[in-house]
């Protein structure tokens, strides 16, 4: 049953992500997107010189050789394993970190264990990062990270999913002290994030407090879990929560300065959309579905084609403003508008919704 819900939610999440023609015939619009509300104020004579810039990104005593990485999908099946070994070429091939899917089905069947090792075995020197629930025990967390010999481990939060779902759990109340259970366990720093519905400011510090590491904001506009998981009940009847949820600028503009260094996943369509991510403060940016759609579509080399070059692009676009480091793209001036901009103002009345020139 779980290795079918798996490979349920790759066609569905594919289903989601394919839009328009075929890269022969061009490529497709992005989606309209909350990151569209974000503007960096163009100056003519910022920019710096190519070889001056460095795409390393360091945050939480950890050092990432760039600032994007592919995100947490799948495993648990014959089909998602041999995703997540293609998904671990392409991480290999270009310097990314990468994180596997809920490791639930291992923790459950052993006999999983190779559908998310193969992440491990195609990039043996990188860095990989576990996933577990926050009802995972101390020592099955352990045990995820062990599997991958894990740089840090994932924690994945998601009541939204679990509510739609039709055998999901009901019962949350559980899960802070689940979660400070298992940071204070495991060896590797402990990255906790959502699944598509954004983590607030308000959770972001209650993170802080419990020993978490890094928050991963992980907002909508990306695969809709509530939308999978409706199209796996008989009667659909949970369509109300398509559009639940933060979007990733709005949670991270809700979590800037809650005590914790944040990651922004979670409808990113395009090197601009990574850039504004830095801009709002994030440290690296996390695709998922954009890329699987990629691989599945048009193949490994076309992923680790398009890899490269959204990482030359991105250098490209710091070039552009004078950022000589994607921590430098945060001082970077921006402003904010349309629901953005509403949002930022109505959570923070202090913001003014742009900053100032220098």
């Amino acid at each position: 049953m779980t290795a079918s819900r798996k490979d349920d939610h790759v066609r569905l999440a594919l289903a989601q992500h394919e839009q328009g023609p075929a890269p022969s015939s061009g490529p497709a619009a992005p989606r309209p997107s909350q990151f569209d509300d974000v503007h960096l104020v163009h100056h003519a004579l910022a920019g710096t010189d190519r070889e001056k810039v460095e795409l390393t990104t360091a945050f939480a005593g950890m050092t990432w050789p760039v600032p994007l990485y592919i995100n947490a999908m799948t495993g648990g099946s014959p089909m998602t394993g041999a995703i997540n070994g293609d998904l671990a070429i392409a991480a290999r091939e270009t310097g990314l970190p990468i994180a596997t899917g809920s490791m639930s089905p291992y923790l459950k069947d052993p006999g999983t264990a190779d559908t998310f090792a193969v992440v491990r075995r195609h990039h043996p020197d990188g860095f990989v990062m576990a996933n577990v629930n926050a009802l995972a025990t101390p020592e099955q967390a352990r045990r995820a990270v062990g599997l991958l010999e894990a740089d840090a481990l994932q924690i994945h939060l998601n009541t939204v999913q679990e509510t739609v779902m039709p055998e999901g759990d009901r019962s949350f109340g559980c899960w802070p002290a689940a979660i400070e259970a298992i940071t204070a366990a495991v060896p590797v720093p402990v990255i906790v994030k959502e699944v598509g519905f954004g983590l607030s400011g308000r959770t972001v510090a209650r993170l802080a407090d419990l020993g978490v590491a890094v928050a991963d904001v992980a907002g909508s506009g990306g695969t809709n879990f509530a939308t999978i998981e409706n199209g796996r009940r008989a009667h659909a009847d949970y369509a109300f929560l398509a559009s639940w949820g933060l979007s990733t600028p709005a949670a991270l503009l809700d979590a800037r300065d809650r005590g914790l260094p944040l990651l922004a996943s979670g409808g990113v369509r395009h090197p601009l959309d990574v850039i504004r991510g830095l801009a709002l403060g994030a440290h690296a940016a996390g695709v998922s579905g954009l890329f699987l759609t990629t691989l599945q579509r048009d193949g490994l080399k076309a992923l680790i084609s398009q890899i490269r070059q959204w990482l030359e692009q991105i250098a490209a676009l710091m070039t552009l403003l004078g950022a000589h480091t994607p921590a430098e793209v945060a001082t970077c001036d921006v402003v904010l508008t349309g629901e953005l901009r509403d949002f930022a103002l109505q959570r923070r009345p202090s913001a003014s919704g742009t900053t100032k020139d220098s």
